[in-house]
């Protein structure tokens, strides 16, 4: 297998917010991507501009970090001719790597938008370089910028960043040198197309949390009662854990609750709904190992929801 390290450049509407198409508010100018083989080594590149279709001017942000004129995009190929071309350069067998998760998603609503089938149309696994950067130097998930990683691992800067081939090297550099299993165990899924069937549901467990991708569903009432979706499991020994606290939401479309696993202690539940294209909705659920201390604190957070609810039932009924 082959990893393909892409970086995009996009442009948005240079009239402000509100001006942009809503379909389409980024419009991808630049492709950039590096391919390594299995031993991570660099064996090709791939460097495309693209005509733009939507945004005929440059927004000043972009225009401030891109290093480009408007006139070098009209002489490119569109979109649909350019990742074409992508596509088959990426070949039969690989997964994408990429600096943070946006490249990923703005790629997919690109396709969506050019209505260009045949190549995304399904859960996306790939490496998350920024997250796994994070984990095998801080033990976290801060975010850092590619350039504050280039330099902690002392790589020599040939080139201005924020132009797409330049990004996607330099991200590859840092994708080559980073520890072997940690990458490997911590891969991350991209659910921009998420999961249409329970066969293709997706399932992902990490040293310290799991996370559940669900199926479509009708309603988001629909989804909590659903038994799967609304149980615990623990991610070290997959066992089902006793709850302490039952979902509860602040704002509908997120939900907690706190269990206990008897070998493994205390485990936060968070579920976040997601509108599907279809209009139907979808869950991610992540269930995480806390501290006795985090549990209290989410324990207070439960107590004042259901003071506040119960305030809330009282006004009305005096209301009535």
């Amino acid at each position: 297998m082959n990893y393909i390290v892409v970086d995009l450049e996009w442009n948005q509407s240079p009239y402000g917010k509100g001006t942009e198409v809503k379909e389409l508010p980024f419009e991808i100018i630049e492709i950039g991507a590096v391919k390594l083989n299995e031993k991570r080594e660099i064996i090709d590149n791939f460097q495309r501009l693209i005509h733009p279709q939507i945004y005929n001017e440059f927004h000043s942000i972009t225009k401030e970090i891109i290093h480009m004129e408007i006139a070098d995009l009209n002489k490119a190929d569109p979109f649909d001719v350019v990742i074409q071309q992508f596509f088959e350069w990426c070949g039969k067998n690989y997964r994408f790597a990429t600096w943070g998760n946006m490249d990923l998603i703005e790629l997919q609503r690109n396709l969506v938008y050019y209505k260009i089938t045949g190549y995304i149309d399904h859960p996306v696994p790939f490496y998350d370089v920024q997250k796994l950067f994070a984990l095998c130097y801080y033990q976290n998930k801060v975010p850092r910028t590619l350039e504050y990683a280039v330099d902690h691992m002392e790589i020599e800067k040939k080139e201005v960043f924020h132009r797409a081939y330049v990004d996607a090297r330099y991200t590859a550099e840092i994708f080559s040198r980073l520890d072997l299993e940690i990458i490997k165990k911590n891969y991350s899924f991209d659910y921009f197309h998420n999961p249409q069937s329970k066969e293709e549901e997706i399932y992902l467990y990490y040293d310290d949390y799991y996370k559940y991708i669900t199926r479509e569903f009708q309603t988001k009432e629909e989804v909590m009662v659903n038994r799967e979706v609304n149980s615990i499991v623990c991610n070290q020994c997959k066992q089902r854990a006793t709850k302490k606290i039952k979902w509860f939401t602040t704002n509908s479309k997120t939900y907690y609750c706190l269990a206990y696993c008897k070998e493994h202690g205390y485990l936060k539940g968070k579920i976040r709904i997601k509108k599907a294209a279809s209009q139907n909705v979808f869950a991610v659920k992540v269930v995480k190992q806390i501290s006795k201390e985090d549990a209290s604190l989410l324990l207070e957070r439960y107590v004042e929801f259901k003071k506040r609810k119960k305030e809330k039932r009282k006004g009305k009924e005096k209301a009535l």
